[in-house]
């Protein structure tokens, strides 16, 4: 099977600029998921390998059930380690950008990262980049950023000196953009780049323990709270959204990662082909997270850019409102009414 991600070309140059350089930055996006964490952390153990001296910076805390991936401890943060993020930014000679289309998707990063002079290479499956790089690499049809590294990894022909380390984030980081493997995980590329990575010993079943199945109480409670009131729910459109104010978080002892996977529950329900998240910020007014997800044909990507400040994939997008959590009410039952004929 053919799963080379590059012209002879564009491998050519990737291959030249590693070549070149010694100190070498990763940088993920804004509150970190599944994917930009086990792309980064997959990326920088084939660097490493090359003899490269690696460095993974991400603006902020990403959720507490990644924790146990390899390498964790050697993520910077930058909110943490403003001076020192910067300082390694300035230095190096190569800076991968992995999992973010756009340099506003890195945050307070994005600065520093649009004013240093080091070779900037994009890794991405967001549509539209424009990130300022020399090399940019993307393509939406993939699954994962993690799908990407595994077959530029593939390619340059280094896979087979790689071990767990290298699989057990890359697999990771595709099961959590995928949802377990149930959207955009159609393709027989996918599974033969799992059955790749089985032969590095990795434990797919207990991947997806520890990062699915070790919920608080508090998130479970959570969880059972927002779907029996907070729910709202529209049979004629097929579609549900819910919010999740500041008191609500507080109540249940919120931490990061609580709500992941939440916004898929309602499409649970038969016949449902939409599903939206309202969460206000826990630290700054006026600002609402956005999550959509939808099943089919549904484009919530083209919802969450006409309506939320947003975008992503046909079926799993986001966005952020800057206004009340009524407004952000408001807003959501607009875009619903707009999309009707698609959602009936």
């Amino acid at each position: 099977m053919n799963i080379n991600l590059l012209s002879e070309a564009e491998l050519s140059r990737l291959r030249s600029y590693i070549a070149a350089a010694a100190d070498i930055v990763l940088v993920g996006h804004v509150n970190p998921d599944g994917d930009a964490i086990g792309s980064t952390l997959s990326w920088a153990n084939y660097l490493a390998a090359e003899g490269k001296n690696v460095r993974v910076i991400v603006p902020d805390k990403y959720p507490d059930f990644l924790n146990w991936l390899p390498n964790t401890d050697k993520i910077l943060r930058h909110d943490k380690h403003q001076e020192e993020a910067e300082s390694i930014l300035a230095d190096a000679d190569l800076i991968f950008c992995l999992d973010f289309n756009t340099l506003s998707r890195s945050g307070n990063l994005a600065n520093c990262l649009g004013a240093v002079k080091a070779t900037k290479i994009l890794i991405d499956h967001h549509l539209n980049p424009d990130v300022p790089c020399e090399l940019t690499i993307s393509d939406p049809r993939m699954c994962s950023t993690c799908e990407m590294v595994f077959r530029l990894v593939w390619q340059l022909g280094a896979f087979e000196k790689l071990g767990n380390h290298f699989a057990v984030p890359c697999y990771c980081g595709m099961m959590t953009d995928t949802g377990g493997f149930t959207f955009n995980s159609s393709r027989p590329e996918i599974f033969f780049i799992i059955s790749q990575l089985l032969t590095k010993g990795i434990d797919k079943d207990r991947i997806y323990r520890n990062v699915f199945n070790v919920a608080s109480e508090y998130k479970m409670r959570l969880w059972g709270f927002v779907l029996y009131e907070k729910m709202q729910y529209d049979a004629a459109r097929h579609s549900a959204y819910y919010t999740l104010t500041r008191d609500d978080l507080l109540r249940f002892h919120y931490i990061k990662g609580d709500a992941e996977g939440l916004v898929n529950m309602p499409l649970q329900i038969k016949g449902t082909r939409l599903s939206i998240s309202l969460r206000e910020d826990t630290d700054r007014d006026n600002l609402i997270w956005v999550s959509l997800r939808s099943v089919d044909d549904f484009p919530c990507n083209k919802m969450a850019a006409e309506f939320f400040n947003g975008g992503g994939h046909l079926n799993a997008s986001g966005g952020r409102l800057e206004c009340t959590i009524e407004e952000a009410v408001k807003i959501t039952r607009k875009a619903i009414e707009k999309y009707e004929n698609l959602l009936k």
